[in-house]
C-alpha cells in the first residue's frame, strides 16, 4: 500500500488534466435567496388543504359578522315587531316564486282553513259585496300558499271532522288588527292608500251575535260558534262549507245608507288628538309605517327581531370577547410561563402552586360571582371577561413551561449564555420563538373554546345578553330550546353558525401548529 502511495507521488502534474474545463455544466439557476420564518410558515401552512378552507369560513363569517348590517339599509339590529315573531325566513320578491315565503306546513280543521282563507277574501272584498272561494284565493294577501285534500278524522263519540294539511304564509297569516290612531293619522294612511294603490283601512265588524270573537278583527264573516254561516231572507242561519262556489257573508258595520263604516270616535277632545278605533290589514299597514315590505332572509326570533341581524351581533360580540380574552391570556401566560420554565427551582414552586390553587376555582362559579355582584355597576361583558381573565391564562403558562423547560438545554442556548447573553434575550430571542407554534396553536385553540363557553353561560342563563342592543347565539339557542320543534330555523341558523366556528377554528389551530413547527422548517411534503 505504501508502496502505490509513493507511486502516485511521482506522477508529474503534467499528466492531469481538467475535463469540461471552461463548459458550463448546467442551464439550471439555483435560488439562494433566504426564506424568512413566516414565510416558511406561510408555505408549510397553504399546504394544508384544511386549514385554508377552514380559514376562509372563517374569513367569510367574519365578514357576514360585520358588513352584512351594513347592507341592511331597511332596519338595524335594534328594530323589533312583536307581531312578527318567530316566522321564517321570507322575501317577498321570491315568495310568488314559492323560495322563501315564509310558509309552514300545518294541519287545519275545516273552521281554521275557513277563517285564514278568509283573509285573502277579507282583503278583496273590502267593500263589503261579497265575492267567491276562487277570487280570494287569487288575492296576493291570501296566507294559503297550498291546501291539501280533505281527510276525515273520528274524534270523541265517533264524531267526524274534516282535517287539512296546508302550507301557510304565517307573515299574511297575522290578516287584520285592530288600531287606535289619531284622527290626524287618518288622513296620513288615506294619502298613502291614494299614494301606493294599497288597502290598509277595512270595515269595522259588527259586535253581535254572529261575531265569534270581538276582539279578533279576521272574523269579518258572519258565523255561529266559529262556524261560518249566512241568511237568508228571513234572518234564517244556513251553515257554509268549504269547497268551491264557497261566498261568505260580511258582518260589517254599516251607515244609515248600507255603506260600510272604516272608523269610529274612541275618545280625545280636538280634531289632531280625537282617537280612532280602525281596522287595518297589518301586511300594508306594516309597509305604511316602516316603509318596506317585511322581509327577513333568516326570519325572526321570539321577540320580533330579524334573526340574521341578531346572529352577525351575536357572532361579532363572541368573536370581540374571545379575540380580546385570548390576546391578554396569551400575554400574561407567555410571560408568567416563562419566567417558570427558564428560571425553574424555587421560583417555579412558588409561581405553580399559586397558579394551582387559581385553576382549582371553577370558572363557572367565578362568572357566576362575578355577575351577581358586579354586572349591575359594570355591565354583563366586563365581567365576564373578568372572569375569563382570572383564570383563563393558565393554561398558555403551563404549555410556555413546558416549552421553556424543553428548549433551556438544548446547546444553542448553552452557547448563547456562554457568548454573555442576558437572561432576557436568551427568553425572548432564542427560547420563545421556538416555542411560538405550541403557544400560537393554544391561543387559536382557545378561540372557539372561549365563545363555546361564552355560549354556555348565556344559554344557561348566567350571563344576560338578551338585551335590544347586544345578543348572544347562547341567548339565541336558549330563547329557541323550548320551542324550536315548532320554530325549528330559531335553532338551527345559530347551530350551524357556532358548529362552523369550532370546526373550523380547530382547523385552523391544526394548520398553524404545523406551519409554526421549527421542527418542519423546510421539509416539503
Amino acid at each position: 500500500m505504501a508502496e502505490n502511495n509513493k507511486n502516485y507521488n511521482h506522477i508529474p502534474k503534467e499528466k492531469f488534466a481538467f475535463v469540461n474545463a471552461g463548459e458550463r455544466l448546467t442551464d439550471q439557476k439555483f435560488e439562494d435567496k433566504p426564506i424568512g420564518y413566516f414565510k416558511d410558515a406561510w408555505i408549510r401552512f397553504r399546504k394544508s388543504k384544511a386549514s385554508v378552507v377552514a380559514t376562509v369560513i372563517i374569513v367569510l363569517i367574519i365578514m357576514y359578522a360585520f358588513l352584512f348590517p351594513l347592507c341592511v339599509t331597511t332596519h338595524d339590529h335594534t328594530f323589533m315587531v312583536n307581531l312578527y315573531a318567530k316566522k321564517p325566513a321570507r322575501i317577498a320578491a321570491l315568495a310568488e316564486y314559492g323560495i322563501f315565503d315564509g310558509g309552514v306546513e300545518r294541519d287545519f280543521s275545516e273552521k281554521g282553513l275557513i277563517k285564514n282563507v278568509a283573509i285573502g277574501i277579507g282583503a278583496e272584498d273590502w267593500a263589503g259585496e261579497g265575492i267567491s272561494l276562487e277570487q280570494g284565493m287569487e288575492s296576493e294577501y291570501q296566507p294559503m300558499n297550498k291546501i291539501g285534500d280533505a281527510k276525515t278524522i273520528i274524534g270523541p263519540g265517533k264524531k267526524e271532522s274534516k282535517n287539512y294539511t296546508c302550507e301557510i304564509d304565517t307573515y299574511l297569516e297575522v290578516g287584520f288588527f285592530y288600531r287606535s290612531i289619531p284622527q290626524s293619522e287618518l288622513a296620513k294612511i288615506q294619502a298613502w292608500e291614494e299614494e301606493t294603490g294599497k288597502k290598509v283601512l277595512y270595515p269595522l265588524i259588527e259586535d253581535n251575535k254572529w261575531n265569534m270573537d270581538a276582539q279578533d278583527a279576521n272574523y269579518w264573516y258572519k258565523s255561529s260558534k266559529g262556524t261560518p254561516v249566512v241568511l237568508d231572507s228571513d234572518g234564517m242561519a244556513t251553515t257554509v262549507e268549504f269547497g268551491e262556489g264557497m261566498v261568505l257573508e260580511d258582518n260589517y258595520k254599516r251607515d244609515a245608507n248600507g255603506d260600510p263604516i272604516y272608523y269610529e270616535y274612541t275618545g280625545g277632545g280636538t280634531l289632531e288628538t280625537a282617537q280612532l278605533k280602525v281596522r287595518v290589514l297589518y301586511y300594508n299597514y306594516y309597509q305604511y309605517l316602516y316603509g318596506f315590505t317585511p322581509d327577513y332572509i333568516m326570519g325572526t326570533d321570539t321577540q320580533g327581531y330579524d334573526l340574521a341581524l341578531r346572529i352577525a351581533g351575536g357572532i361579532k360580540l363572541s368573536l370581540m370577547v374571545a379575540v380580546f380574552v385570548c390576546v391578554i391570556n396569551f400575554v400574561l401566560g407567555a410571560m408568567y410561563g416563562a419566567v417558570e420554565g427558564y428560571y425553574g427551582g424555587t421560583v417555579d414552586i412558588v409561581l405553580e402552586r399559586i397558579s394551582d390553587i387559581l385553576a382549582n376555582v371553577p370558572f363557572i362559579v367565578v362568572a357566576t360571582l362575578f355577575q351577581i355582584h358586579l354586572s349591575a355597576k359594570l355591565g354583563p361583558i366586563p365581567c365576564l371577561l373578568f372572569a375569563y381573565v382570572v383564570t383563563g391564562w393558565i393554561g398558555t403558562a403551563s404549555r410556555v413551561r413546558t416549552q421553556f423547560y424543553r428548549f433551556k438545554t438544548q446547546e444553542y442556548v448553552m452557547a448563547a449564555r456562554t457568548l454573555g447573553a442576558r437572561d432576557r434575550r436568551i427568553i425572548w430571542k432564542h427560547i420563545f420563538p421556538n416555542s411560538l407554534g405550541t403557544i400560537i396553536t393554544s391561543a387559536a385553540l382557545a378561540i372557539p373554546s372561549t365563545m363555546l363557553s361564552e355560549s354556555n353561560l348565556s344559554f344557561l342563563g348566567i350571563v344576560k345578553l338578551g338585551t335590544a342592543e347586544t345578543t348572544s347565539l347562547g341567548t339565541l339557542l336558549s330563547d329557541a330550546s323550548t320551542i324550536w320543534t315548532n320554530y325549528p330555523h330559531l335553532m338551527i341558523y345559530p347551530a350551524i353558525v357556532i358548529s362552523l366556528l369550532m370546526i373550523c377554528f380547530n382547523l385552523f389551530g391544526n394548520g398553524l401548529r404545523d406551519a409554526f413547527n421549527p421542527a418542519l422548517r423546510g421539509v416539503e411534503e
